[in-house]
């Protein structure tokens, strides 16, 4: 199976970057964000994974492109205690910055809270 590589055009030809890269990327973005569980994987895909069908989306990460800018979907677990959104902004800035500073593409972040995250001492009881 082919890799997909986003592309993008310069004056001096084209350069393309795996997908695989660009998810290594927003991976090291998406650990260094306080609040984060964990990537989670969007419904049905458990079962794509079990078969060892690989695609982005079975990672947390979904990567496309749009009009030449990269189109990154993250999907994520937040802590408990955490503010959702404070966590989900943080999240899109932290990933656009990198990846934009890192390919130079225009980068659009999409992020999708899957659910809540708790550690064993948040259950009490």
């Amino acid at each position: 199976m082919p890799e997909n590589y986003l592309t993008s055009e310069t004056e001096k030809g084209n350069i393309s970057i795996s997908e695989d890269v660009i998810m290594v990327m927003v991976t090291a973005a998406v650990s260094e964000i306080e609040g984060v569980a964990s990537l989670s994987s969007a419904t049905g895909t458990d079962i794509a994974e079990f078969l060892g069908l690989k695609n982005n989306a079975t990672k947390g990460i979904k990567i496309s492109t749009d009009n030449g800018e990269a189109v990154i979907d993250v999907l994520i677990m937040v802590r408990y205690g955490y503010g959702v959104t404070v966590v989900a902004k943080k999240l899109q800035e932290r990933v656009a910055a990198s990846v934009e500073a890192m390919t130079g593409m225009k980068t659009r972040v999409n992020v999708h809270v899957t659910g809540i995250s708790f550690d064993k001492t948040d259950m009490k009881g």
